[in-house]
């Protein structure tokens, strides 16, 4: 959410940002606010005077029974009593204009940084780097889930049954190597100098609606019937949603957390879920980061940020790339935001991995989320960055490290947490 300081001195700057992100559709709600909010100070103005105009009258009543001068006071007080209605009138507008701008805000997108390249969709992004040599073997590479399946690692027959679509069963080594890999992650977020942490995997509505889009959260969050509990899609949210309502101390910041959750998500819309395999499903487990920083600090841990993932996943053995997001492409909270992606020697091309996205003030506004300098109170900024997803990263892993003999070579980093094994082969 913007600041509405922003609406008030420069509607155009609004504007032109809500078209670089091609949503047209939503230009008439910035001029609605404008009128809305100067009503909605008219109206405090006026309830701001009447309530101090009350609080004079009431000390001249005292004042004047003190001095003897009832019939006096008495008049002052029947035109005192006829304050209270017009106050309470006003109230109830203030809160009803305040509640009509709010639905507008939230749907408001942030302002994107000026280096976002401007595109309809992720069609437009843009390759900014490649990382590791991107190498095609001289012998096929079956799909993922007919690799595993015969190492003896993924049952989608059973999960089927006990759960439907989008749902799996890993097993024996390849599941041990899924939590390697996650094990692998928290330490290396640690040893960067990240605090671990556990969140709730259930946030409630508040903070849902801090810290992501009507239409992300409809997209990809699972309520829970009955009660005010969404599973959660990633732990940033949770993770964001600790410092809700808080006065943070400048002194803490930046604060820097790595997080473990399993993530639930509906995958609504148009590529649905994937069938056979294990790349888009309805739950996988997840490493994260979040940064909360000073505004000046932002950019720079944005970088280092996707920094660390490209890095983890070279430890892996596996070449990746950065893409910038164009305009298009951005949620509406994030000013800038890059994807990971891994290489895929069978289909030849990357896909996503991870993602990284500054949001500016924009989750701190809506969250409450403050702290004090030498300037006065200020909403902190925010950042998240997918550190590793299981499912994703177990496809990269297998399909960069596959031999010929359908076994799957370990890279030294996760051999640790395997017991030492070098390879997992086909029994």
């Amino acid at each position: 959410m913007i600041d509405i300081k922003l609406i008030r001195e420069n509607r155009e700057l609004v504007k032109e940002n809500i078209k670089k992100k091609f949503q047209n559709q939503k230009l008439p709600l910035v001029d609605e606010i404008y009128e809305l909010d100067k009503e909605f100070r008219d109206v405090k103005q006026k309830g701001d005077e009447l309530r101090a105009l009350r609080n004079s009258k009431s000390s001249e009543i005292g004042s004047l029974m003190r001095e003897g001068k009832k019939e006096e006071a008495t008049k002052i007080k029947e035109e005192v009593s006829s304050f209270g209605n017009q106050i309470d009138e006003l109230g109830k507008k203030e809160e009803e204009l305040k509640k009509e701008i709010q639905k507008r805000m939230m749907v408001i997108p942030n302002i994107i940084a000026d280096t976002v390249p401007i595109g309809k969709d992720d069609q437009e992004n843009v390759e900014i780097e490649k990382f590791g040599e991107p190498l095609v073997p001289d012998y096929e590479i079956p799909y993922h889930a007919d690799i595993i399946e015969k190492l003896n690692g993924l049952d989608k027959v059973s999960s089927g049954r006990t759960s439907g679509n989008g749902f799996y069963y890993l097993m024996g080594d390849i599941a041990r190597l899924s939590s390697a890999m996650l094990s692998y992650a928290r330490d290396f977020m640690i040893d960067k100098g990240f605090t671990y942490c556990i969140p709730p995997f259930m946030i409630r509505s508040d903070v849902v609606t801090g810290v992501m889009s009507f239409d992300e959260m409809d997209a990809m969050m699972y309520k829970i019937e009955g009660e005010d509990l969404y599973l959660i899609g990633t732990s940033e949210h949770s993770m964001i949603g600790k410092f809700k309502d808080q006065m943070v101390k400048e002194s803490d910041l930046p604060i820097t957390m790595t997080s473990y959750s399993p993530c639930f998500r509906k995958e609504v819309g148009a590529h649905g879920i994937e069938e056979r395999g294990i790349y888009r499903v309805h739950q996988f487990e997840k490493q994260e980061m979040i940064v909360l920083c000073k505004p000046e600090e932002a950019m720079d841990w944005y970088n280092k940020m996707w920094s660390y993932t490209v890095e983890l996943f070279r430890n892996m053995d596996i070449p990746v790339r950065t893409l910038e997001c164009c305009s298009g492409d951005l949620a509406d909270l994030k000013v800038k935001s890059c994807d990971v992606e891994a290489w895929s020697p069978r289909q030849q091309k990357y896909f996503e991995v991870g993602s990284c996205s500054t949001l500016g003030d924009a989750q701190a506004r809506r969250l409450g989320i403050r702290t004090k300098g030498e300037n006065g109170t200020y909403y902190v900024s925010t950042l998240n960055n997918t550190v590793l997803a299981s499912t994703r990263a177990l496809i990269a892993l297998i399909e960069n490290n596959y031999n010929e003999d359908g076994s799957v070579t370990i890279p030294e980093v996760l051999r640790p947490y395997m017991g030492g094994l070098e390879k997992i082969e086909v029994k």
